[in-house]
């Protein structure tokens, strides 16, 4: 009977420490996320924005008559 209750005790550990091991935020989600926001800050990812705002200036040329 002792037998029983220690493997239900290992069981219930086992299920303890993977369930807290799949909750915890992994280093490698953290760093995927930087690198995502990284590059969403680079000049590459806003060159479309750039171009639509410089599109949409008048000339510096021209006069203000």
């Amino acid at each position: 009977m002792v037998w029983v209750i220690v493997a239900a005790a290992v069981v219930v550990v086992g299920l303890a420490v993977l369930l807290v091991r799949s909750r915890r935020p992994r280093l490698d989600h953290g760093l995927d996320s930087w690198r995502r926001h990284i590059d969403a800050l680079s000049p590459e990812a806003r060159r479309q924005v750039i171009d639509r705002v410089r599109g949409s200036e008048p000339p510096a040329d021209q006069d203000d008559r």
